[in-house]
């Protein structure tokens, strides 16, 4: 394999661990944040949805930039933006100024994961074959890492500008050291070179809604899986917070394990059958009798959903090589309302029946994802697509049921 491909694709990791851990860290340090600027769990509430809103807003912005200058010349400016930007919070004195403090930072997330999704799915295209699954992996490791880390400054008394200052620091000098590995942007003809903004075809809408079905599953798992044993098993709080590792660490795992798994079966069934196992898993939540049969129930939830995300945003990127920036923000913004709806969506709903029932809504999204599945095909290789491999010049193009055709990039 090239070593130019391996030094981006390791590039590529770096950027996704940098926006998970930037992102961890300010997770643990809500608290003390929340301490220091003096204000309530109802307006930090309020005040967290300038994040998303911030992310939203960035993930928008950065797909179009990055399709019509590369992603090597985005990438390394939106991790600069998210790494200064985490330090933002730290020096808040009021609600105001945090407010505007998790707008930026937001914005700066968000331009972050369109930009590195967009990268990674050039990266993909050089490979020939799926790596996106483990890119997602490594961003989870990124926020797990986070909590070590500050989980032991915080011990050692370090304050909140202190150690989100420091982070920062290491988040602008790891951008800019990671640059001269990136990948070129590809080149592009001269009518797409001139064409106005192209209309996202109805299957980039289909992805992107699968993707809001998806992560506001995840979402829900992120935010109430503690209560859910908490409230309806019983659970000690100390005991409920398994819920949530079971939950993460099948889903790191999972995406690490994924991207084999779709090169073996193909995108499709990766859908297909990790949303059925998704709702499967919710099933055995709903009617979980004891602690220990939903604590399975939460684990064989991150099971089936790991692979799911990666490839709505592979298939997104790979339906128009020169607007794939763009396509992806479309799937990762919506993706991103899913996950901060879910949440929002499942406190409602326990007005009207108890908590474990509400879990009837993410588990219908599950099964209409497994249903939509077809969706990440791609048109060319038509519903017959059977495993094959054909030559053709130096390179080797190999098509996997329901998977698009990539040229493998000839060994050297």
């Amino acid at each position: 394999m090239n070593r130019t491909l391996r030094a981006a694709r390791l590039a590529t990791f770096a950027y996704f661990a940098l926006n998970g851990f930037v992102l961890g860290v300010w997770v643990v340090h809500i608290p003390a944040v929340e301490q220091r600027v003096g204000v309530d769990h109802a307006v930090l509430g309020w005040l967290l949805l300038l994040l998303g809103g911030g992310a939203f807003t960035g993930m928008r912005l950065v797909g179009r930039v990055a399709d019509r200058y590369g992603a090597r010349r985005v990438m390394p400016l939106c991790g600069v933006a998210c790494g200064a930007a985490l330090v933002l919070p730290a020096f808040a004195v009021d609600a105001w100024t945090l407010g505007a403090a998790l707008l930026v930072l937001g914005i700066g997330l968000g331009a972050l994961d369109v930009a590195m999704n967009a990268h990674a799915v050039q990266v993909e295209r050089a490979y020939g074959r799926a790596i996106m699954s483990a890119f997602h992996a490594v961003f989870s490791v990124g926020g797990v890492f986070a909590a070590l880390v500050c989980a032991r400054t915080l011990a050692w008394g370090w304050s909140a500008p202190l150690t989100l200052g420091l982070v920062a620091a290491l988040g602008v000098a790891a951008s800019v050291a990671f640059l001269p590995l990136l990948l070129p942007p590809a080149e592009r003809s001269a009518s797409a070179a001139t064409a106005r903004p192209r209309t996202a075809p109805a299957r980039i809408w289909v992805l992107a809604a699968l993707a809001f079905a998806l992560m506001l599953s995840e979402g829900v798992a992120n935010d109430w899986s503690a209560l859910v044993m908490r409230d309806v098993l019983d659970a000690p709080a100390a005991t409920a917070a398994f819920a949530y590792g079971a939950f993460s660490t099948t889903m790191t795992v999972g995406r690490f394990l994924a991207d084999r798994i779709v090169g073996r079966f193909g995108p499709v069934a990766v859908l297909r059958w990790g949303s059925a196992l998704a709702a499967l898993a919710l099933v055995v939540i709903v009617a979980a009798p004891s602690v220990p049969v939903a604590l399975f129930g939460w684990a064989l939830f991150g099971a089936g959903l790991s692979g799911t995300i990666p490839q709505l945003f592979s298939a997104a990127g790979h339906a128009d090589p020169e607007a794939a920036g763009n396509n992806v923000s479309r799937v990762a913004g919506l993706g991103y309302l899913g996950m901060l709806a879910g949440p929002a969506v499942i406190g409602p709903l326990t007005h009207l029946m108890p908590l474990n029932r509400t879990l009837v809504l993410p588990l219908v999204l599950c099964v209409v994802a497994a249903l939509a599945a077809h969706s990440v095909r791609t048109p060319e290789t038509g519903a017959g697509a059977t495993d094959q491999v054909e030559e053709s010049g130096t390179a080797t193009v190999r098509r996997v049921e329901g998977s698009r055709p990539m040229a493998s990039t000839p060994k050297r």
